[in-house]
C-alpha cells in the first residue's frame, strides 16, 4: 500500500473544511451535519472522521482557516515606516475580511456569525472562539502601541481598551454587509476617520 503523504493529507484536510465551509455557509450552523459534509466531500464517512470527530472540530478548523492570515497581514501593517492610522489599519482588515469572505469555497463570515451567536450556548464553541479572537485583539492591541509610539495615538490612552473597540467593529461591520449590503471597507474606515479626527 502507498504511502500516504502530508500533502495529500493536507489537501484532504482542506477538502473537507472547504465542504463544511460551504455547508455551514448554504445551510446555516444548525441544519448542517455531518453527514452533509461527507456528502459535499465526496469523501468516505470513514474518511472524514478521520480527520474530524466532530462538527465542533471542524467549526474549529474553519476558525484556523479563517484566521491563517491575520498574522501575516498584521505583520505587513507594521512593517511599515509611515505613521499608523487607526482607520486606515481597520480599512486593510475590513478589506481582508472581503477578499476571504468572496473565496469561492463559501462565505467564511457568514459561519463566523452563527458561531458568534452558538457560542453563547455552547462551551465548545465559545473556547474556540474565544482563543481565535482573543489573538486576534491582542493583534488589535500591538497596533494601538505602534500608533502610540508614532504619535497618531495619545500616550494616555490603554491599548487595550483601544483593541476592545476596534475588535468590536468588526462583527458589526460584517452584519451590516450581509444584511444591508451597503458598507465596504473604505465607508467604514471612512466613519471611523470622522469619529476619531484627523490624528486617527
Amino acid at each position: 500500500m502507498p504511502k500516504v503523504t502530508a500533502e495529500h493529507r493536507l489537501a484532504r484536510r482542506e477538502q473537507i473544511v472547504g465542504a463544511a465551509l460551504h455547508c455551514v455557509a448554504e445551510h446555516g450552523f444548525h441544519k448542517a451535519t455531518m453527514a452533509d459534509v461527507i456528502r459535499e466531500s465526496g469523501l468516505s464517512a470513514g474518511a472524514v472522521y478521520g480527520y474530524f470527530k466532530s462538527k465542533d472540530e471542524i467549526i474549529a478548523a474553519i476558525a484556523d482557516q479563517a484566521l491563517s492570515t491575520v498574522d501575516e497581514l498584521f505583520e505587513g501593517i507594521l512593517s511599515t515606516d509611515e505613521p499608523l492610522s487607526l482607520a486606515a489599519v481597520m480599512r486593510r482588515v475590513l478589506e481582508h475580511v472581503v477578499t476571504v469572505a468572496e473565496r469561492h469555497d463559501g462565505d467564511v463570515t457568514r459561519v463566523g456569525l452563527q458561531a458568534w451567536a452558538e457560542a453563547v450556548h455552547n462551551p465548545a464553541i465559545a473556547t474556540i472562539a474565544r482563543e481565535k479572537y482573543t489573538i486576534l485583539r491582542t493583534h488589535y492591541a500591538t497596533v494601538a502601541r505602534r500608533a502610540q509610539a508614532d504619535g497618531t495615538l495619545p500616550s494616555d490612552v490603554d491599548p487595550e481598551h483601544v483593541a476592545q473597540v476596534l475588535f468590536g467593529m468588526l462583527p458589526g461591520f460584517i452584519l451590516q454587509r450581509l444584511l444591508l449590503g451597503d458598507v465596504s471597507p473604505q465607508t467604514y474606515s471612512a466613519g471611523l476617520d470622522a469619529l476619531l479626527g484627523s490624528n486617527s
